[in-house]
Order: structure tokens, then C-alpha cells, then sequence
């Protein structure tokens, strides 16, 4: 009984929670900017956390309740708000520090294990003060003598603030794409306009990972992973957003391989639509984007990509017999906090399903984010513009590549 009526405490209750649930962000060197490690950081934010995570706005997580389930949900149960909120209520008392549980272990300066490899940016990017920057590709050289598989991976910029988003994509030996790119020195595609340039460099080489803001490192678990061939190239694209202030950026990517081969290997696709014309002051305006599968395939995660005009992003399978399902729903969609879904159990789909992406945009002067609602806004690469992609992975046999998932009726084996 005397348990029962006892306050509910910093050390035994609410540590718990953020340790599985925030120190990934809050913690030094990380994206968040305040630290949540320890009584004496989180104490002053007592009032503010209970604020967040009663309005659902920390930890961000913005998939509609009823899809999925999605293994990397960071979303707070009603119990665990309900606890943080008796803890404020209770005065935020810090208890026992002999309740409190032993303190994850985090590798410094990543959210992955120590990496195997660590390949970086030979040079920083300088970014002017204002003005727009095309896309910069730049190749770096993985030097391996053999195929290694990826377990995990992740990109770290050396400033945030200025990358919109980077993808890095894994150039296999033979490859054209931008033959005329020198290793490590940035390289813009030849184009008269920004979207020509975009345009002369698009690929169909398999992607690593893309960052964005709000993005977490890639696990692939123990059973999956990438397949780096032995004398690829990694391909850095990177959009940087000028903040006023001259600066610069150099990133870098760490790597943990596989020790052994695993039983699926992950080909990350996407659909898109870039052509579209937005119409000024439309608070709801939709674009589609569809394709069928050619073959059996395992559905794995998913990433919404959209500018500051973003306001919800679906995705939506119709199968061979016309059934429709709705896998996920992102709403609202947060620019600042673009987030990837991975279902928490793979979705097995056959060949001749239809996989719909759906987003909405909102061009109306009720959003906030909007740069401007009197412009009609096409595809670009700008955020002043707006994008329609939704990344998606699969798994496949570890003996098929991208180009053969593509050639209908190939049974991977």
C-alpha cells in the first residue's frame, strides 16, 4: 500500500522512459539541443517535457494510430505520458538514485556501434552566407578489395544546420553515372537550369541511406543488410540550405559490416512525381504516384520525402484482385522532422501489386511553413519548391540485384 501512494520519481519512473525514448536525441553532440542524461539536466525542463509529450509533440512520430505496427515507433504510450505527467504534478522529485536502471551504453559521436569503417569528405564544402547551391555529388572511393554486406550505417554532416538532405548511393564498378566527377572533388551535373542539373543526375544505382533532418541510422538487423561490391565507389549527393551565415560542412558515413552473409539483401526504390503545378492559395492539393511490383517481394520501411509545403503522405497497396490497403499514413508530415517507418514484421506482396503513394500539400497562408502562398509551386529542388517521394526498401534474395528485380518474372533464388 505504501508503494502504491509513493511518489512517482525521477531515478525509478521517468529515466526509464527517456532513456528509451529521447537520449538518442538528448544527449551531447546530438541533434537535440539539451541534454537528458541526468536528474540535474532534465529537472529545469520538467514543466516543458510534460508539455511535449502531453500535446504529442516529442518524440516526434507522426504515423496516424492503426498502421503498422512500425519497430522503430518512438511514440509514448498513454501510460508513459501519464507518468511523466504525475511526476511534474508531484513536484519532479529525483528519488533514489539506487532506482535508477543502468545507463545505455552510446558510442561517441554515433548512434551505431563503433563503426568498421569511417569514410569522409576529403575536403569541407564551403556554403555562402545566402543564395541557392545545386546539389553537390560528390565521389569518395571505398577502396574494398572484397563484397562487404552493411549491418548498419550512418551519415553525420559536420553541420547540421545547413544540410537539407544527403543520399548516398552505391556506385558499382562499370557504372557511367558522372564518369567525368573527380574522386573527392564536388561535382555539379552540366544543365542550363537547376532542374535540368537535378535531371542529368538521376540514377539507377542502389541507395545506402538517405539523411535528413530528424533521420536515424540505418540497421538492418543481423538477417538483411547492403551489398557494397568490391570496387564500388560511394556517391555523397548533398543539398545545402545557406542560413546567413558563410560556413561550411564536412561529413562523414560509418559503416558496420555483416560477419556473415545474410539471408535477404535490402534494395531501397522510390516512386515520384515531378510534374506537377501547385495552384496558389489550395490548402489540399493531391499528387500521386504509383508502380506495380514485377515481382514476390518483402516490404521493409518507408521514407515521405516533401518541402515546407508538406502536409500528410500516404502509402497504399491495391492488390492483383483490386483489395486496397492503406500500409501508412504520415499526418501531419513535419519538414523539420523527416522520419523513415519500418514495419515491425516484413510485408510479403506478389508480383502484380500496386504500390500508391499519395501526398498532399498545403499552399494556403494557413501554413506556417509556407514561403509563399500567392506562388503556384512546381517540382525543384529548392524548398521554396516541392518534391513528391516516397522511398521505400525490399528485400530480395542476396543473389539479385536492382536491375533484376525489374525484369518481370524472375523468381529470385
Amino acid at each position: 500500500m505504501l508503494a502504491a501512494l509513493s511518489p512517482t520519481t525521477f531515478c525509478r519512473d521517468v529515466l526509464p522512459i527517456l532513456e528509451a525514448r529521447c537520449q538518442q536525441c538528448h544527449r551531447p553532440g546530438e541533434v537535440a539541443p539539451t541534454p537528458f542524461l541526468t536528474y540535474k539536466q532534465v529537472r529545469p525542463w520538467a514543466k516543458a517535457i510534460r508539455e511535449s509529450v502531453a500535446l504529442k509533440r516529442m518524440p516526434p512520430w507522426f504515423a496516424e494510430p492503426g498502421y503498422g505496427p512500425f519497430s522503430n515507433d518512438r511514440s509514448l504510450s498513454g501510460d508513459q505520458i501519464q507518468t511523466i505527467e504525475k511526476w511534474v504534478d508531484a513536484g519532479a522529485p529525483e528519488g533514489d538514485p539506487h532506482d535508477a536502471p543502468p545507463a545505455p551504453h552510446w558510442v561517441e559521436n554515433w548512434n551505431i556501434q563503433t563503426p568498421d569503417v569511417v569514410l569522409q569528405m576529403p575536403h569541407p564544402f564551403p556554403i555562402p552566407a545566402a543564395g541557392d547551391v545545386d546539389y553537390q555529388y560528390i565521389v569518395v572511393p571505398t577502396g574494398f578489395t572484397e563484397d562487404k554486406w552493411v549491418e548498419m550505417a550512418e551519415l553525420r554532416p559536420s553541420n547540421r544546420a545547413v544540410v537539407h538532405h544527403a543520399v548516398v548511393y552505391i556506385r558499382e564498378p562499370g557504372s557511367f553515372w558522372l564518369r567525368d566527377a573527380k574522386p573527392g572533388i564536388p561535382y555539379v551535373p552540366p544543365g542550363d537550369t537547376p532542374r535540368e542539373r537535378l535531371s542529368n543526375g538521376w540514377t539507377t544505382s542502389d541507395i545506402l541511406l538517405v539523411y535528413s533532418p530528424g533521420s536515424l541510422a540505418e540497421d538492418w538487423g543481423k538477417s538483411m543488410g547492403k551489398l557494397i561490391r568490391a570496387g564500388s565507389d560511394l556517391v555523397f549527393q548533398f543539398h545545402y540550405t545557406p542560413n546567413g551565415r558563410a560556413t561550411s560542412d564536412q561529413s562523414k558515413l560509418g559503416v558496420v559490416f555483416q560477419q556473415d552473409p545474410p539471408n535477404k539483401r535490402v534494395i531501397t526504390l522510390q516512386l515520384d512525381n515531378d510534374r506537377f503545378l501547385i495552384p496558389p492559395e489550395h490548402p489540399h492539393y493531391r499528387v500521386s504516384a504509383w508502380g506495380t511490383m514485377p515481382n514476390d517481394t518483402e516490404l521493409l520501411s518507408f521514407f515521405p520525402h516533401m518541402h515546407l509545403r508538406g502536409a500528410s503522405f500516404e502509402y497504399n497497396i491495391i492488390e492483383p484482385d483490386g483489395k486496397r490497403r492503406t500500409l501508412l499514413r504520415v499526418k501531419p508530415y513535419n519538414f523539420h522532422w523527416q522520419l523513415s517507418y519500418r514495419l515491425a514484421k516484413p510485408l510479403a506482396i506478389k508480383a502484380g501489386t500496386k504500390l500508391e503513394c499519395v501526398a498532399y500539400f498545403d499552399n494556403s497562408r494557413n501554413n506556417p511553413n509556407n514561403p509563399d502562398p500567392d506562388e503556384a509551386v512546381r517540382f525543384g529542388p529548392q524548398s521554396y519548391e516541392e518534391m513528391m517521394i516516397g522511398f521505400f526498401d525490399i528485400a530480395v534474395s542476396p543473389h539479385t540485384s536492382k536491375g533484376d528485380f525489374f525484369i518481370r518474372g524472375v523468381v529470385p533464388q
